[in-house]
């Protein structure tokens, strides 16, 4: 069962899923479980969360640059909130909760702070001329994933903010289980910090790249989530060099700089900075809207969010939105969800 519920949620964040949203009340009825006489005297199985055991409602915080419907248009298309989807991903995030004595932890190379990633096994050279797997996660800034059959060359890489169940330490390495993998592997230890005993994951962000918005949901109960907010948003573009997709995926939120100072484009000198950023993976921020200098006060909104990807990998937001999120989620407790 575990490893059908990884590939339903693989397959979710993979590929995306268009469904027929759902406007003011998103709550859905409960399965109907039949149970046979003969067994009742059998120790009852550990119920598996499904979508359908999911009430997601709206309560909003946050409710500037709310789109007036889930569905709505654009251009000569539709975009949508995807509810269905996001109702499989929380009922994943309750099961993989549901379970007792888990250890949790982070993958961690933000710059390669914690040492360059050796060469995989059959790497590749993706478009930016950069060594990567052959699943396309880059060498830079990423964490060498080992099977336990072999530590002296790495199988695949882990994305910097992956979450993981610490599993035990083992000489130099951490066994782990990458949550939306479906295999264990050994990594060094400096690449994986411990969560701690008390975490839990109970704010989610889900950033939408296909239809560029993004929704903040906040559990109140057991299988019970209201929706935060609701905004237009702008992901990352494919544009080597510099520009990079924001990655799909499951990422813990990791840090928050109150302005985030970047460069300009090949170059060491300053371009200016993003305000409220919350980085979830590599160099992968939610933000308000960028300044570039020579300016220096805050843009509180830009024509472009909710349009095509224009991002450097992050995921650009108005800035009273960007600070909303910096406020209301928790570092280390909350998850980012990227789909499509």
């Amino acid at each position: 069962m575990r490893g059908l519920i990884l590939w339903v949620i693989g397959m979710l964040l993979m590929a995306g899923c268009h469904n027929q949203a759902l406007d003011e009340t998103l709550a859905v009825g409960q399965d109907v479980e039949l149970v046979d006489t003969a067994y009742a005297e059998q120790p009852a199985e550990e119920k598996v969360l499904t979508a359908a055991d999911i009430t997601l409602t709206k309560e909003l915080i946050f409710d500037r640059y709310t789109p007036e419907k889930d569905v709505y248009p654009y251009q000569d298309t539709v975009r949508s909130f995807k509810w269905d989807v996001m109702r499989q991903c929380l009922a994943f995030i309750e099961n993989m909760q549901a379970k007792e004595d888990v250890r949790w932890g982070v993958f961690q190379n933000y710059k390669n702070r914690n040492g360059e990633a050796p060469v995989v096994r059959g790497f590749v050279r993706n478009a930016y001329r950069r060594v990567s797997d052959t699943l396309g996660v880059e060498r830079y800034q990423s964490v060498p994933l080992y099977l336990p059959t072999d530590t002296l060359v790495p199988e695949r890489y882990g994305r910097d903010g992956f979450l993981v169940q610490v599993i035990e330490q083992t000489g130099g390495f951490y066994r782990v289980y990458p949550v939306t993998m479906e295999e264990e592997y050994l990594v060094p230890s400096r690449y994986v910090k411990q969560l701690s005993d008390t975490t839990a994951f109970r704010h989610v962000i889900f950033v939408d790249r296909q239809d560029q918005n993004i929704a903040t949901v906040e559990q109140t109960g057991n299988q019970e989530w209201k929706v935060r907010s609701m905004n237009p948003a702008t992901t990352g573009r494919h544009a080597p060099p510099y520009a990079q997709e924001t990655p799909l995926g499951m990422f813990l939120l990791q840090e928050k700089k109150q302005r985030m100072i970047f460069l300009k484009d090949g170059s060491s000198a300053l371009g200016g900075y993003a305000p409220y950023a919350s980085r979830f993976t590599n160099g992968a921020y939610i933000h308000g809207v960028p300044v570039n200098v020579p300016r220096t006060a805050m843009i509180e909104y830009s024509w472009s969010l909710g349009t095509t990807p224009r991002s450097h990998m992050c995921v650009r937001n108005a800035t009273s939105h960007a600070k909303f999120i910096f406020d209301w989620a928790p570092t280390e407790n909350s998850l980012v969800v990227v789909i499509e």
